[in-house]
């Protein structure tokens, strides 16, 4: 695992070193240029929020990310179960294991660790 640091100036500017390279963001965390994430922007993203991603968040990071790079928009929560329920099994397709996963809600934290800029909708959270 790369070592990373977390940066932050101002309450408008901020931002988080990862790998020697300065990502910018916004006031809330989110990536002001998701050109700029991968996996190890994701991790410091994660590593901000309090999370230690396993591979159900890697699944549904994934997802979001193709979902975008198809569709230029995040999915709704609804199409996240679905996904969630075929690729991780009945049990795991739910609102409850969604929220114990990104316990800020799915719009809050997935899209901000997927490295989307901040879902417009706040219906988007679970």
């Amino acid at each position: 695992m790369t070592a990373l640091a977390v940066v932050q100036t101002g309450d408008l500017a901020a931002g988080l070193t990862v790998d020697r390279r300065f990502v910018a963001t916004d006031h809330l965390g989110y990536l002001l240029d998701p050109a700029d994430w991968d996996e190890q922007v994701a991790l410091a993203l994660a590593a901000r929020e309090g999370i230690a991603l396993t591979d159900d968040h890697w699944c549904m990071i994934h997802f979001v990310r193709d979902w975008y790079h198809d569709r230029q928009s995040v999915p709704e929560a609804r199409w996240l179960l679905k996904a969630m329920k075929r690729q991780l099994g009945e049990e795991k397709g739910t609102r409850r294991y969604l929220h114990r996963l990104f316990p800020h809600g799915y719009g809050p934290e997935l899209c901000k660790i997927a490295g989307m800029r901040m879902p417009r909708k706040v219906m988007l959270d679970v």
